[in-house]
């Protein structure tokens, strides 16, 4: 089944086992050593250089440029994308509209659950869908811990949240990819994806409530605005990516999802309103009819002004993507070429209409409109800036790990292996395959690139439905995502807790590995029936 591909010691199983020592060495860095994140990825990368040279015989020139690719990649547009988000988070803090948002928040519900709902799976499900990048851990998690949030809760709620929309995030470009370079009809890969997501996305906000409050017993009080929650981002997803196609299928869902629960709060309101112990004891959050008396003191133009940055995000990049006159803006693009290896291709730079671009824009535009000053706003970049040093490390080193890895033959060979060993069983792992992918390079889009070919092809051997084999590969990056280094190095940020990202992987590792293993009981119980 490995198709000749042995690795450097003529055994695929051992040569795997070597090439897995930088992501070995970030999982116990990061989970065990309790490293920060930042020193980590770097002696990772180090790591990654040594084994491609010394071992998998990879020119020192290619390693060399496979790290620029990286660090270029990790930048632009990942990098830039983060730093568009927090500085989009700060600028609304320095003009003082979050305390606005905050009140906006509770006059939909004081209820942390519903809270958490509608920012980490409804809102934070927009901004994967639409931007991805980052952007549905960082803004949602910032606006959590903004509002009262303990910031640990906050990283990990917003990351375990953000798994079921990146399937489909960043406009359908995992799907859009996935097709590209396995040859599979981009509708089936589409509709089976979607199709896979169902129950997860149904569980999802059941298990955020779940993992707030410790304890089933808060569950009832709102499990009506779960369902309605999970049942409305699934429906409407589903539809849109079977009969319409991949590219706005999780926005459609996510704004049900967001339109449907604010409808049924408002509706039926939680009687018992649950806080945070700590709130409790000490007050800091009043009454239900302490925040009807804030409602009046807050008109709808300052909650307006207040939602200004993210309502004109929303309106840039419908428009950008849904309008075909400005279609054209995404050619424009700067390619360079770093790469000159076997398979090498230009690298190309999209400056105008990339996510980061689009959430700095709208950052300027809700700046002004909130009352700030360009030096205000200067400022306030620079301090962005200085305060994501060390992510844009992680952020780079990873990536450019990712890179070397990935043209050594270093990834090839761990996916091999873990196909050899497996046989049958094979769909069951797949999704795991998928989760490793993302965990490497922090993204959908790369996991697909770098698996999706080897997940239709062990298909093939095996007499197994190829489409939904490699759509396995999507979805299970998704759970991946939990765990990345780079997903966990922007929830640090977003939160304050640069220097704990050990703590952040801890809590999310559990749920990742649940969230694999059943979905690969999924894709091998069904995948029989093809």
């Amino acid at each position: 089944m490995s198709g000749g591909i042995q690795g450097p010691f003529s055994n695929v199983l051992l040569s795997a086992i070597v090439a897995f020592i930088p992501l070995l060495w970030i999982l116990i860095s990061l989970g065990w050593f309790k490293m920060k994140a930042y020193i980590a990825a770097l002696i990772s990368l180090a790591l990654a250089i040594l084994l491609s040279i010394t071992t998998w015989g990879m020119p020192v020139k290619f390693a060399s440029q496979s790290v620029l690719e990286g660090v270029a990649t990790g930048l632009w547009p990942i990098v830039w994308v983060i730093i568009a988000a927090i500085y989009t988070y700060n600028v609304t803090v320095e003009t003082g509209c979050m305390n606005i948002i905050n009140e906006t928040l509770a006059k939909i519900s004081p209820d942390r659950r519903i809270q958490a709902l509608i920012l980490a799976f409804s809102f934070g499900g927009f901004l994967e869908a639409a931007a991805g990048f980052g952007t549905a851990v960082a803004i949602p998690a910032s606006l959590l811990a903004g509002i009262g949030f303990d910031p640990l809760f906050a990283a990990v709620i917003c990351l375990i949240a953000n798994t079921v929309p990146v399937a489909f995030g960043g406009i359908g470009i995992p799907i859009i990819t996935l097709s590209q370079v396995t040859g599979i009809e981009e509708s089936l890969l589409t509709t089976y994806t979607a199709y896979q997501l169902i129950p997860f996305i149904i569980i999802l906000p059941i298990v955020l409530v779940i993992i707030m409050t410790k304890s089933f017993k808060y569950l009832k009080e709102v499990l009506g605005a779960c369902i309605v929650s999970g049942i409305s981002f699934a429906l409407f997803q589903t539809a849109v990516a079977v009969f319409v196609g991949p590219e706005v299928a999780a926005i459609v869902g996510s704004l049900a999802s967001l339109l449907s629960i604010i409808i049924y709060v408002k509706i039926k309101p939680v009687k018992k309103i649950w806080l945070f112990p700590d709130e409790k004891a000490s007050g800091e959050i009043a009454s239900t009819n302490a925040v009807n008396e804030h409602d009046k003191r807050i008109s709808g133009k300052k909650q307006l002004i207040a939602w200004t940055p993210y309502i004109v995000l929303f309106v840039l990049i419908m428009a950008v993507n849904l309008i075909p006159d400005l279609k054209f803006l995404g050619d424009v693009a700067t390619k360079v070429q770093i790469y000159f290896g076997p398979n090498g291709k230009p690298s190309s730079f999209q400056w105008i209409t990339t996510p980061g671009t689009i959430m700095f824009i709208s950052a300027i535009i809700g700046g002004f409109v909130q009352g700030s000053s360009i030096k205000g706003l200067l400022k306030i970049f620079g301090k962005t800036i200085k305060q994501l040093l060390p992510t844009i490390v992680v952020v780079s080193s990873i990536v450019a790990m990712a890179k070397v890895m990935g043209y050594s033959g270093m990834i090839s060979v761990i996916a091999v292996a873990l196909a050899d060993t497996t046989g049958k069983v094979y769909p069951f792992i797949s999704p795991l395959i998928g989760a490793l992918g993302t965990f490497i390079t922090g993204s959908d889009t790369s996991s697909n690139i770098l698996f999706g070919a080897l997940q239709k092809q062990t298909a093939l051997q095996i007499h197994a439905n190829a489409a939904w084999i490699a759509a396995a590969n999507t979805v299970g990056a998704s759970a991946g995502k939990m765990i990345s280094p780079q997903s966990i190095a922007v929830a640090a940020s977003a939160t304050g807790l640069v220097g704990k990202e050990g703590r952040i992987l801890n809590s999310t590792l559990l749920y990742c590995l649940g969230y694999a293993i059943l979905l690969g009981v999924l894709i091998f119980a069904v995948g029989n029936m093809l």
